[in-house]
């Protein structure tokens, strides 16, 4: 097994080589890390983080603090990616990883949303909307995990991800081009298209309208979960 996570992480698996440093990097990162503490699930520990600061810079009014919750949400979305792309691409696929992916995504966009919703910027409902679709996914994959399964998010489940990080980067980008750092942003939302009555509307619907349809569909999949309780 670690022979051939070795193999894919020097880039010999599929031909592709990788470059020296790279190579270096992930030996290091990867390789002399113990399971389930690879790599991706560093990343995605680090998310966890990041997600706390996130916080604390909004809560604690720092100066320009919009314009760092911005700043730390799209890095903390960046990694949202590179964690789950590291794990597919070299076999650090681990349940440890399948179960806290999700698990801190939802800590982050769920976080997100309650602040934007406090500033306004979101209908309170909507933050409601999604917070109850993720404690009601979080109890099926919580009662899954004590009859020995892991149930991981499916193509939809990816898709409603993508639509609320839009939405809410969007909200964040908007109030953080109020400040200095992100003022040069702020003609961006003057264009009618990019407009909140616009562009803004319509990541909000679709961001709810794929939280709704997905957590539907992953309820059905997995209602023997449900009915084994």
């Amino acid at each position: 097994m670690l022979g051939n996570v070795a193999d894919r992480a020097r880039g010999t698996a599929g031909g592709c080589r990788l470059s020296p440093r790279f190579q270096w990097f992930i030996d290091r990162c990867v390789l002399l890390h113990f399971y389930p503490l690879n790599l991706p699930n560093q990343i995605t520990l680090a998310r966890l983080v990041l997600t706390g600061f996130f916080v604390a810079v909004v809560a604690l009014e720092i100066p320009s603090y919009w314009s760092w919750a911005a700043a730390l949400f799209i890095i903390g979305s960046v990694t949202d990616f590179l964690d789950g792309w590291l794990a597919r691409k070299y076999g650090l696929v681990t349940q440890f990883g399948a179960l806290m992916d999700p698990l801190v995504d939802k800590v982050l966009t769920c976080s997100a949303f309650v602040i934007l919703a406090v500033a306004g910027t979101l209908p309170a409902w909507v933050a409601c909307t999604v917070l109850a679709r993720e404690f009601l996914i979080t109890g099926l994959r919580t009662l899954a995990a004590t009859h020995g399964a892991v149930l991981s998010a499916d193509a939809w489940g990816k898709w409603k991800t993508g639509a609320q990080i839009a939405v809410l980067v969007y909200g964040l980008l908007r109030l953080a081009s109020t400040e200095p750092p992100f003022r040069w942003f702020a003609p961006f939302f003057e264009f009618p298209l990019f407009a909140p009555s616009r562009l803004g509307f319509l990541f909000l619907a679709l961001a709810v309208f794929t939280t709704i349809w997905s957590g539907l569909r992953y309820l059905w999949n997995n209602r023997h979960v449900l009915a084994d309780a």
